[in-house]
């Protein structure tokens, strides 16, 4: 396989591997529509949210409300309204990584600069390059191959994702989005804390097989895709492998049960990252349509 995909789009190319996805690979994601059912694969943002302790928590705040006409705000013609807003690290919850989130040797995708994300943002590869995604999604039941939530550190390598491929009745296409279950998320459903330095997830194996297969990004139920710890002298090795080398953005914190449950495991997926200009990622509402 190729050791990245810098310049395979053009040099200036700041997308990645979502170019994989065409009008083509659109019309037959379209196509696997049946029943009109639509999962929302995300969770549910609030103060609540688990979040790890270097991130600030969520915060939800109401900035005009029923308690304003209650101590006599003026209801100009009767009308009234509520007004609010939200303060949230982008790497909370349900949320996709833009490829300038990790990097390595001073280099970004397709090799920018490291130094181009400044204090006012990322001038190169910021999730507003990222183009919103129709495309076959793919689901990949670890959990089920398993026979439960798998135990943190537990890596996900080639033969897992070939067995759980093979499980899902499938192959793998150019333009697919792969999403991985490891029973991270279920675990920790309805906790106040959770360790995110221990989880389990992919492999950097497992990383390059699904890169090879030319996917348009991957997406898992745990909180960085890759297995923690870290293999010893490692950091995020699969986050430098796709997000950096080979451009695959990565959506993290996923809800996947009920959609493992229908026994679905192919489907039109869609997602589209806020595109705010020069962020590192972005809150996400990905969705699958059955």
């Amino acid at each position: 396989m190729s050791a990245d995909n810098w310049s395979r789009w053009g040099e200036g190319d700041e997308i990645g591997a979502p170019n994989t996805i065409g009008p083509r690979e659109v019309r037959a994601a379209a196509g696997l529509v049946r029943d009109g059912r639509v999962f929302s694969l995300a969770q549910p943002i609030s103060a609540r949210t688990l979040v790890p302790k270097l991130r600030t928590r969520v915060a939800h705040m109401m900035t005009r409300d029923g308690g304003d006409y209650a101590a006599g705000a003026r209801r100009a013609g009767g009308f009234q309204f509520a007004d609010d807003c939200i303060f949230m690290p982008l790497h909370t919850g349900t949320h996709i990584d833009a490829l300038c989130h990790a990097w390595y040797d001073d280099k970004l995708y397709n090799g920018f600069a490291g130094d181009s994300v400044r204090s006012q943002g990322a001038q190169h590869c910021g999730v507003d390059k990222l183009p919103p995604m129709v495309a076959r999604g793919v689901l990949l039941d670890i959990v089920s191959l398993r026979g439960g939530p798998l135990a943190d550190g537990e890596s996900i390598g080639r033969e897992a994702l070939e067995q759980a491929l093979a499980a899902a009745g499938t192959t793998l296409a150019p333009g697919d989005v792969v999403l991985i279950r490891t029973g991270w998320q279920e675990r920790h459903e309805g906790a106040a804390e959770a360790d995110f330095d221990a989880e389990p997830g992919l492999d950097v194996e497992g990383a390059e097989w699904l890169a090879a297969a030319d996917v348009a990004a991957i997406g898992a139920d745990n909180f960085a895709i890759e297995a923690m710890p870290f293999p010893p002298g490692e950091v995020f090795p699969v986050h430098k492998r796709l997000l950096r080398d080979f451009g695959v953005p990565l959506i993290e914190g996923m809800v996947l049960k009920p959609l493992a449950e229908t026994g679905r495991t192919v489907f039109a997926f869609v997602a589209a990252p806020l595109p705010i200009i020069g962020a590192t990622g972005s809150p996400l509402t990905p969705l699958a349509i059955l």
